[in-house]
């Protein structure tokens, strides 16, 4: 898998690399993880998520007040006074833990320093807010007339710091939550959105995957038809309407039964069959049990057309072109096979139609369907294995 989004910023990259198990380095993990992200922290970037986190740092901040002001002389009233702002201060330091977390991916880091590192940066952020409420106590105590509260804050700093560890590694815990959750949701967007240009893009492909040579030939056999054989031409014009109106309208559906693929097919052989004439063979072995399975739209079409392209056009004496399908287990077996001539090189192209079957198949079917390809003796074959759903 691929490191998060969030996972490292160029920043990051540019900067020489530490020892993964040395506790210096990780003493500096809260300072370099602030330096190398410049993302706004997720909280703090929606006011509604802001006043949601500050309010729950409230019950927390009345009930260290209220376990310190037991264990003290000092009335409930001057504790809240130090350790209510206190708490709201400390609220903001740990959101600094977001940072670290972001630059030490939980999946991708040793658990030795994973540990070092957050158990390190709590420390720290334990011993800074233990500082900055000495400082404010002290305020306290000399500009409002506290008396006792410096005097008492120290006796608590044991407490104090305990908390201030324990709270850090909770807020570590409660980010690496929510940077998987917001993984989870930008990888499940980003999945719909590769989802719809995959099909828009596929929709794109199968219209335009009827070959211009084809068109153009068909136009061309038209034009020399018209004069010698009006019949003919009405007819491959009502064939080559009826092809593209069903390659199109087939092609805007997910799975459609087998049955409407090989009419689709057929419908294309028709059209080469009034042009190439007596060259074309086509030979169809279909077995009636699997003609209600479904398969992808136009997932024969590049085969088929491989088959005359490469196959039976180039070839003075034409050839034929088999199709066969039968059931196979609880899946579906169809063969595309054609003659060629075997001292023909190999034209540029020829594997597009292949590579495009191959391609959709493995993004439809996740591994359970195949195609096998043999070239031997004068015949191409090409055979496709599908499950049969319904």
């Amino acid at each position: 898998m691929s490191t998060p989004l969030w996972a490292a910023s160029k920043t990051t990259r540019d900067r020489p690399e530490k020892d993964p198990n040395c506790s210096g380095c990780a003493a500096l993990s809260l300072w370099a993880a602030s330096k190398c992200r410049t993302d706004v922290h997720p909280i703090l970037a929606n006011r509604t998520r802001t006043l949601l986190y500050i309010a729950v740092w409230f019950p927390l901040a009345v009930l260290l007040t209220q376990i310190l002001e037991r264990n003290g002389s000092t009335p409930w009233r001057d504790a809240a006074f130090v350790l209510i702002p206190l708490c709201l201060v400390y609220a903001f330091i740990c959101q600094a833990s977001w940072y670290l977390c972001a630059a030490i991916p939980l999946r991708n880091t040793e658990t030795v320093r994973l540990i070092s590192s957050h158990g390190t940066a709590a420390v720290i952020s334990a011993l800074m807010w233990i500082g900055v409420g000495w400082i404010w106590a002290w305020l306290l105590e000399s500009s409002f007339g506290l008396v006792g509260i410096n005097a008492w804050y120290v006796v608590q700093i044991p407490i104090l710091f305990a908390s201030g560890v324990i709270l850090f590694l909770l807020a570590v815990t409660f980010n690496y939550l929510l940077i998987t959750f917001e993984v989870s949701q930008k990888a499940e967007k980003k999945a719909l959105e590769l989802q719809v240009l995959a099909r828009e893009a596929e929709l794109k492909a199968l219209r335009a995957q009827i070959d211009p040579h084809f068109l153009f030939n068909s136009l061309n056999s038209i034009n020399a038809l018209v004069m010698t054989d009006p019949t003919a031409a009405r007819r491959m014009c009502v064939l080559l309407a009826d092809f593209l109106r069903g390659s199109l309208k087939l092609g805007s559906q997910e799975r459609i039964a087998l049955a409407e693929e090989l009419r689709l097919a057929d419908c294309y052989l028709d059209i080469e069959r009034v042009r190439l004439g007596a060259r074309l063979q086509v030979q169809r072995e279909i077995d009636s049990a699997c003609e209600r399975c479904l398969v992808p739209p136009l997932i024969m079409q590049p085969l088929v057309e491989n088959a005359i392209k490469h196959g039976v056009a180039p070839s003075l004496d034409g050839g034929t072109v088999s199709l066969q399908a039968e059931r196979n287990g609880a899946g579906i077996k169809i063969v595309i096979e054609n003659s060629f001539e075997a001292e023909d090189p190999v034209r540029r192209g020829e594997g597009l139609g292949l590579n495009n079957v191959k391609m959709r198949l493995a993004n439809l079917y996740d591994g359970n369907a195949r195609i096998d390809v043999n070239k031997n003796a004068g015949r191409f074959r090409v055979e496709l294995q599908l499950p049969c759903d319904h």
